[in-house]
């Protein structure tokens, strides 16, 4: 299944894609696409619903988060190794982990505000595990089992937050608008092989990121066990794995993001993400 939410914002409601690619709505039957009604009894209720005995959504209706507002949202950094390269940065032993506040979690499609004080606002292609069931102290071999799906997550960045500001990563990564996820929660039965989708990222129009999830240096399974390790996971966590090369901070000069850019998100099966870049206005 592909779920969604949809509507104005604060306001959204379930719902799911059809196999024409219609929005229907779910709200006859869940409350909202959150950790209580992704779990795989939940999700099995919902596949047995036949989509066309539900409404469908007018065209051009705006797309909420995937999922609902998280407890948590955890990220994981240099990734892939070309990335680590192109950040000057060694190949991680372990997965780096840190989190992105879960209020900056917003539709696929809003806007991008440039924080207060930016100059260094940087963009991120990057899978997102969206956990079903509660784990902890999990193998890596039952790992997939305790996914409800995955989305698109542009990983918004700051990077002199990140990096100039005393070295902890979450100062650069939690701003309002950072973390952009959908169009679509894809169910893992959908995803025939999570190691292995085309990912990309345009800025202007010019394709700058061009990455598979093939070159992770950490898969998704293991991600999923390793975080087990320190923390529960419960259903509705969101874990962004990490991004391919081409990111601005990468290019010489390096090009961070301005008001009036426009941005295109997509990972292969996941559909895609449009977005505008504005300034602070507060």
């Amino acid at each position: 299944m592909k779920l969604v939410r949809f509507g104005a914002m604060g306001h959204e409601k379930p719902g799911l894609v059809d196999a024409d690619g219609t929005i229907r709505d779910l709200s006859a039957h869940i409350s909202d696409i959150n950790g209580a009604t992704i779990s795989p009894a939940s999700l099995a209720k919902l596949k047995a619903i036949d989509p066309k005995t539900l409404p469908a959504v007018p065209a051009g209706t705006r797309f909420g988060s995937c999922v609902a507002r998280p407890g948590n949202f955890i990220a994981v950094g240099l990734n892939y190794a070309d990335h680590a390269a192109e950040s000057n940065l060694p190949v991680p032993e372990q997965p780096i982990l840190f989190n992105k506040a879960p209020n900056c979690v917003q539709g696929p499609d809003d806007v991008i505000v440039i924080p207060k004080g930016s100059e260094k606002t940087d963009w991120e292609v990057e899978l997102a595990i969206v956990i079903g069931k509660t784990a902890l102290y999990i193998d890596e071999k039952d790992a997939l089992d305790y996914v409800a799906g995955f989305c698109i997550c542009n990983d918004i960045s700051e990077r002199a937050f990140q990096t100039e500001r005393g070295g902890q990563w979450m100062k650069g990564k939690g701003s309002p608008t950072f973390g952009p996820i959908g169009p679509w929660l894809v169910t893992t039965d959908e995803v025939k092989d999570v190691q292995n989708l085309h990912m990309y990222l345009d800025l202007n129009g010019k394709r700058v990121q061009n990455g598979n999830t093939k070159t992770m240096v950490f898969g998704a399974a293991h991600i999923v066990a390793y975080i087990s390790q320190f923390m529960q996971l419960d259903p509705g966590d969101v874990i962004t794995t990490g991004t391919p090369p081409g990111v601005g901070m990468g290019m010489k000069p390096p090009v961070y993001l301005k008001a009036g850019d426009t941005m295109v998100v997509g990972i292969e099966g996941l559909g895609e993400q449009h977005q505008t870049v504005e300034a602070y206005k507060g």
